[in-house]
C-alpha cells in the first residue's frame, strides 16, 4: 500500500483507483489549441492532463487553460525554476519536475515552499535518457539502480526543505529496465508510482512495449497512475491505458470484447465482423462481454461467459446470450441483432 497524494481532487496512491493520464503535443501558448486537445483527452476518457512549460508563455497559459478544463492540470519543468513559480501560482494542480536539474538548493527550496503553500503534489520524473553523469559512470550506463538512486537523490533534496507530497516515475525505453526500477523502488519506499515506459514509438509497437511493462507491473500490484507514451495522437495515449486497465480487470466500465483468431472452420468474414462490433461498441457504455465467434458448433460454448454474442456459419449465424442460443440470423443481419439485443441487458 503506498501514501496517498491528491492531485486536484484525483486521488493517487492509497488503493484509490488508478487514473489515466496523458500529455498534450500542443502549443501550451496555443490555449484555444489546447483547451480542445484538453476536451477530446477528457472526451476519450483521460483523468489528469499535463502540458509542457518550456517557456514564460507557456507558464502564462496555465491559468487560462485550467480556467476551461475540468480534469487536473499537471506542468512538466524543466531548467527554470520560475515556470514553476508561475504554474502554481495560476492554480495548477501538479508539478512535474527533475529536482537536479532547475539549479541551487535554493530554487529547489523556493518551489518545493511554494507547492507546499498551495497543497501541490512534486512528480520526482527520473528518465533513462537526462540520468546525472557520475550515476551513469557508476552503474555503466542506465540500469535499475542508477534510476532509482536517481529518483532517491531528488527525493532527499526535497526532504531538506520539509517536502513530501510525492510520487515518482522511473522511464527507460528499454521495458525490461523500467520493470526493474519500479519494482525495485516499490520495494524501498511507499510513494506513490506514476507508470510508463517512454519513447516507445508507434500505436503498434509503443502499445506492445506499455502492454507489457505497464501491465505487468500492474499485474504484480505495483503503480498507482500511469501514461501510455505514443507517437501518435495523445487520444490513442487514452485507448491503450483504457485497454491495458480493462485486460487486466482493473476497469470494469464500458464493455469487453472477446473474439475467436479464426481457423478453417470459419466461413465468414470474421475480422470485418470483429473490427464492426467493435466500432460500434464504442458507443455502449454498459460493463458487458460480448463475444465474436467464428463457428456455429463451439461458439456459444466457449463463449459461455459472455453476456451476449454471435457465432458465424456459412451465410448464418447464432445469436446467443450466456452460452444459451437465442436465435439463428442471417449473416447480413448478426451485428444488427446482436446491438438489440445488448439494449435490452
Amino acid at each position: 500500500m503506498t501514501k496517498q497524494i491528491n492531485i486536484g481532487g484525483v486521488p493517487v496512491g492509497g488503493g484509490a483507483p488508478i487514473p489515466i493520464q496523458s500529455m498534450c503535443n500542443t502549443r501550451t501558448d496555443d490555449v484555444a489549441a489546447t483547451v480542445a486537445q484538453i476536451h477530446r483527452l477528457e472526451a476519450a476518457g483521460c483523468d489528469i492532463i499535463r502540458v509542457a512549460v518550456p517557456d514564460q508563455a507557456a507558464a502564462r497559459a496555465v491559468g487560462a487553460i485550467k480556467e476551461q478544463i475540468h480534469i487536473p492540470l499537471v506542468v512538466d519543468i524543466h531548467f527554470d525554476y520560475r515556470l514553476a513559480l508561475e504554474s502554481v501560482a495560476a492554480g495548477c494542480d501538479k508539478v512535474r519536475i527533475n529536482p537536479g536539474n532547475i539549479g541551487d538548493a535554493e530554487r529547489v527550496k523556493a518551489v518545493a515552499r511554494a507547492c507546499r503553500e498551495k497543497g501541490v503534489p512534486i512528480r520526482v520524473g527520473v528518465n533513462g535518457g537526462s540520468l546525472e553523469k557520475p550515476l551513469l559512470a557508476r552503474y555503466g550506463g542506465v540500469t535499475p539502480e542508477a534510476l532509482v538512486e536517481s529518483a532517491f537523490g531528488h527525493i532527499a533534496l526535497l526532504h531538506r526543505f520539509d517536502f513530501d507530497d510525492i510520487c515518482v516515475s522511473l522511464k527507460s525505453s528499454d521495458v525490461r529496465t523500467t520493470m526493474a526500477a519500479y519494482r525495485l523502488m516499490s520495494e524501498r519506499c511507499d510513494y506513490p508510482l506514476h507508470l510508463g515506459v517512454t519513447e516507445t514509438g508507434t500505436i503498434r509497437m509503443g502499445t506492445l512495449k506499455s502492454a507489457i511493462g505497464i501491465g505487468g507491473l500492474l499485474g504484480f500490484g505495483i503503480g498507482d497512475t500511469l501514461r501510455v507514451s505514443l507517437s501518435a495522437d495523445p487520444v490513442e495515449e487514452v485507448y491503450a491505458a483504457r485497454d491495458i486497465l480493462k485486460a487486466l480487470g482493473i476497469r470494469q466500465e464500458g464493455p469487453n470484447l472477446i473474439a475467436c483468431p479464426t481457423c478453417g472452420r470459419t466461413r465468414i468474414d470474421l475480422i470485418g465482423l470483429v473490427e464492426e462490433v467493435e466500432c460500434r461498441l464504442k458507443g455502449v457504455e454498459k460493463p458487458i462481454t460480448v463475444a465474436v465467434m467464428g463457428c456455429v458448433v463451439n461458439g456459444p460454448g466457449e463463449a459461455s461467459a459472455a453476456d451476449v454474442g454471435i457465432a458465424g456459419g456459412d451465410g448464418v449465424g447464432l445469436l446467443f446470450r450466456r452460452g444459451e442460443i437465442v436465435k439463428k440470423v442471417p449473416q447480413a443481419e448478426l451485428v444488427d441483432e446482436l446491438f438489440a439485443l445488448i439494449e435490452e441487458l
